[in-house]
């Protein structure tokens, strides 16, 4: 840590719209540098310009239409590569002191599941040697390396977690998640004109939101902040305005019932109607879909009548033909092909709040909101701070407005 009185340690994050053209860049240095000359030492992660990561991706699928995956790392992760070089020679031209170091070189130990690996440990001297020389070090986001050498990438949005897990690795005192937002809203803010910046949002808050189609932050980074009590703040690369903190759950925060509003699209769901109800045979219709590498989600299974029971479970539409064929193919012990059923254009429309806790009648409410607008509601899901209700898609918009205002998440 600095000499320097009340200096800290700031990890900042800067996503592909971040430094997606050289003027932005700059813009980025010049950020970076304004935080160390207020007597903070920077850590900088970036993410590849953006567009870039799906050109790359693009020109090895020109190659061959499924490209191994130990190569397609190779090639995704020189999008960040040009982009800490760039930055490094961006601060240098502001009058700064800066070295661009890749995930293998920081020593960033994954897995070896290559394009969706997983970071095991990371190893910070490389990086404290950096700040104790008075540089900023510029880290690529979005990768690493196996223990055989391999370079690795993290999947999409990749870069919020090697963020946060570097400045779990520092201690460092915040985390920066800097991107085209200004931080995370009631609701997105293009649906609902009312929707409203949260101030101060938990882990356990964020995570649903993140995992309910909130693109803000990537899951696994809100996992990693919430398991080493990294304080996130998302805020925007275009102005200095105070974004969102996510942090541990406050005392405050149970006073409020709901904090977002939020919807999935692209929902699908199957039906396997009138299968018999009998010990494992959930489990004989989940596995073929499981090692098929389809996540399913709402599972709801409704006994009828004569030993016999409806099972229906959501999933992404994408993967509906997909998994309607698996089963068809692979549990005609269970049921027959016109037993399976199947449906899409549905969406999943949310409400999450740490403080439906202490709240009775939040489900009550919601399903009262919906029902004034007649949307039919398909399945019902909930958490201790979630209520998900699948719909039609086509309602989607209308349910996340009426949601937020039914229940005033507009006003502070």
């Amino acid at each position: 840590m600095s000499e320097n009185t009340g200096a800290l340690l700031i990890v900042q994050k800067y996503g592909g719209t971040s430094v997606g053209s050289i003027e932005r860049i700059r813009n980025v240095a010049r950020r970076c540098l304004a935080t160390q000359r207020q007597g903070h030492r920077v850590v900088v992660i970036v993410s590849a310009m953006s567009g870039e990561t799906n050109r790359l991706l693009g020109l090895a699928k020109q190659i061959t239409e499924i490209p191994d995956e130990r190569e397609l790392d190779v090639i995704a992760s020189t999008g960040e590569q040009v982009s800490v070089g760039l930055v490094a020679l961006a601060i240098h031209a502001e009058g700064g002191k800066a070295v661009s170091l890749l995930g293998h070189q920081v020593r960033i130990l994954t897995d070896s599941a290559f394009a969706r690996a997983r970071i095991q440990d990371i190893d910070a001297r490389v990086i404290g040697a950096a700040l104790d020389s008075g540089k900023i070090a510029v880290i690529a986001g979005f990768q690493g390396a196996d223990k055989d050498g391999n370079i690795t990438t993290l999947g999409r949005g990749g870069s919020d977690t090697s963020g946060v897990a570097i400045a779990a690795a520092l201690k460092a005192d915040a985390c920066e998640i800097y991107t085209d937002v200004d931080g995370v809203y009631t609701a997105d803010p293009n649906i609902v004109s009312t929707a409203r910046k949260v101030d101060r949002i938990s882990y356990e808050e964020m995570l649903e939101l993140a995992s309910l189609g909130a693109k803000v932050l990537q899951i696994r980074s809100v996992e990693f902040g919430m398991k080493y009590g990294v304080p996130i703040h998302v805020r925007s690369s275009f102005n200095d305005n105070e974004g969102t903190w996510v942090v541990p759950e406050e005392k405050d925060m149970e006073s409020v019932m709901v904090s977002g509003v939020t919807a999935t699209k692209d929902e699908a769901k199957i039906t396997l109607h009138k299968i018999a109800d009998a010990p494992g045979m959930q489990a004989k219709v989940f596995k073929p879909l499981a090692d098929a590498g389809i996540v399913v989600d709402v599972i709801v299974q409704a006994y009828i009548q004569d030993g016999r029971t409806n099972l229906t479970f959501t999933l992404p539409a994408a993967d509906l033909a997909r998994a309607h064929d698996i089963l068809v193919k692979q549990c005609t012990d269970i049921a027959a092909a016109d037993q399976i059923k199947s449906e899409s254009n549905l969406s999943k429309v949310s409400i999450v709040g740490v403080g439906m806790r202490s709240h009775a009648g939040v489900a009550l409410k919601m399903f009262e909101i919906l029902a004034r607008e007649n949307i039919h509601v398909h399945l019902i899901s909930t958490s201790e701070i979630k209520i998900s209700c699948v719909i039609e898609a086509k309602y989607a918009e209308l349910a996340v407005r009426a949601l937020h205002d039914g229940f005033e998440l507009g006003k502070k």
